[in-house]
């Protein structure tokens, strides 16, 4: 049987075995002076973070200075995390931010869908549709479509289908309610229905 702690260093608190080296165990040990830690959470966030910014932002080289400042944004507050929601969900709230705050500064030009073709479409055509994105010709007319979408559409709907966020992550990420989340997502998803079928009739 493992012992119940299996490291303890100067001003940090025992980790159990399941925490050594988990995101909580690099992060006890930066605030306690060790940064060069800091390096293992950027080795695991770094991907998927500037693959979430890239998605939002659609260009390279703004992707990568955006990523780049999530990062140094991360370093500067992770003393002031308290570990009140995992730190997954804290670095994508910064990039989140970052994102969304980068392209409300600029004009983007998206396609507008009319409310009443949201209202006629149901809920059982889009999970029809959305349950058969399989083959790499249905995943690559669902980017395209994704393209289409406002800025915070395509990161919400990223977030939550891609990264696998939950109602109560998002809502830590976005600053949204709940229930406005829900409502988003259902829209999205029509919007999403309409694009792809406007995509058959091309």
């Amino acid at each position: 049987m493992l012992p119940q702690v299996v490291t303890y260093l100067p001003g940090l608190r025992p980790l159990s075995t399941m925490e050594l080296y988990t995101d909580t165990y690099y992060i006890q040990r930066i605030q306690a002076g060790d940064v060069a830690c800091f390096a293992c959470l950027l080795d695991k966030y770094s991907r998927p973070i500037h693959s979430l910014i890239l998605k939002v932002v659609r260009s390279q080289e703004e992707a990568e200075e955006l990523a780049q400042d999530t990062f140094m944004k991360v370093f500067k507050n992770l003393a002031s995390f308290k570990g009140d929601c995992s730190f997954s969900t804290w670095i994508y709230r910064i990039a989140y931010n970052t994102a969304i705050s980068s392209v409300r500064k600029k004009r983007y030009e998206f396609l507008a869908i009319e409310e009443t073709t949201l209202e006629n479409v149901s809920e059982e055509e889009v999970t029809n549709l959305f349950g058969q994105t399989e083959s790499t010709e249905q995943v690559q007319r669902l980017e395209v479509a994704l393209e289409q979408l406002l800025p915070d559409e395509r990161a919400l709907i990223l977030l939550f289908y891609w990264k696998e966020k939950t109602i109560e992550e998002l809502v830590s990420i976005t600053g949204l309610t709940a229930s406005n989340i829900k409502v988003k997502l259902h829209r999205i998803r029509k919007k999403l229905f309409v694009l792809l079928k406007g995509m058959d009739h091309e």
